[in-house]
């Protein structure tokens, strides 16, 4: 199995795009009173780029990978209900899984903590979780996170970074480096 394990924000929701949740949320009738989980999945999030989900569809297709959400967006809706988010906005597939949030497991023995780096390294170790649990042949993490090994105990060699959240996974050359992970 191919997985492309996908963070949103700064990878398929741009910055242009940060805040457009409110917009679509103000149209609700009371909408400040409700608690996230009741509130529509639509409504939950900002939108995804047009441009980056014309990428992402492109790998998916060139690749027949799988999503697994490695986004905090996870943490708001059930997989079912962010698939169908995925699918309103365009992406041709839902994600199959989460990965597991950090405190559903142990982390390592002796593990060096960096304090500056602590979301990277829990990501990166959430995403090393979710690898021991399942068969996969070929897999890539997306994130503007830089959670590249660089010799880094706890970073990832199939990774590849979006750091400029203006651009994403659209990016020039950074849907080639993801699917040379891929194929």
């Amino acid at each position: 199995m191919k997985i492309i394990f996908l963070d949103n924000d700064g990878v398929i929701c741009l910055q242009k795009n940060w805040g457009s949740r409110f917009k679509k949320q103000h149209a609700i009738d009371g909408w400040k009173d409700l608690p996230d989980w009741k509130r529509p999945t639509y409504d939950l999030f900002d939108n995804f780029d047009r441009k980056a989900i014309k990428t992402l569809n492109q790998i998916i297709s060139d690749s027949d990978a799988e999503i697994v959400v490695s986004s905090d967006w996870r943490l708001k809706a059930s997989i079912e209900d962010i698939g169908g988010y995925y699918l309103e906005q365009g992406i041709i597939k839902a994600p199959i899984d989460y990965t597991r949030v950090i405190t559903e497991f142990d982390y390592p023995d002796n593990f060096p903590f960096y304090r500056s780096m602590l979301s990277e390294q829990n990501r990166s170790l959430e995403i090393k979780d979710w690898l021991s649990r399942n068969d996969v042949t070929h897999w890539v993490a997306i994130d503007d996170m830089d959670m590249r090994s660089n010799g880094r105990k706890w970073g990832l060699d199939n990774f590849v970074w979006t750091p400029n959240s203006l651009e994403g996974i659209k990016q020039t050359g950074k849907k080639q480096e993801i699917l040379n992970y891929l194929l």
